[in-house]
């Protein structure tokens, strides 16, 4: 049986947990793996969104997406980063979540994902919610709990 106090946070929506889309690092489809893997080395992230033009989420491109694409059989094959695009090895794959859904959903699949994309009923990115944020609130809710 979970206490009323833990249900209403596992209810609650995760609008107020997000970090907002203009505080996060993120890629267009048309940069060139170059710019992806500068970005992602400058701002010391691991993955990051990848949006269009008009700022859906599209995916997520990470280090080890790029590095694998520049591996040839005898060699790095570093001028690949400036002739090839993110959306070319972009993960397409990727889960979100609006605002209104619940915290329960969102710790769900920040059990695989170091972050979740936010988007608006349209698919704009709103902004992210990290695994840290939830693993927070989950903690400090036990703190509490226990004192």
């Amino acid at each position: 049986m979970i206490n009323p106090q833990a249900k209403d946070i596992l209810e609650q929506s995760v609008k107020d947990l997000v970090i907002p889309g203009s505080k996060v690092a993120h890629v267009q489809l048309g940069n060139s793996l170059e710019h992806a893997l500068l970005v992602l080395v400058k701002t010391r992230y691991s993955s990051i969104p990848v949006l269009d033009s008009s700022y859906k989420v599209m995916g997520l491109i990470s280090k080890t997406m790029i590095l694998e694409s520049i591996f040839g059989l005898e060699r790095i094959e570093y001028e690949k980063l400036s002739e090839h695009r993110v959306e070319e090895v972009m993960d397409t794959k990727i889960p979100h979540l609006r605002p209104d859904d619940t915290f329960i959903r969102a710790l769900e699949l920040t059990i695989n994902h170091p972050f979740i994309c936010i988007e608006d009923d349209q698919g704009v990115f709103l902004g992210i919610l990290t695994r840290k944020t939830v693993l927070a609130l989950v903690y400090h809710h036990f703190r509490t709990e226990n004192k």
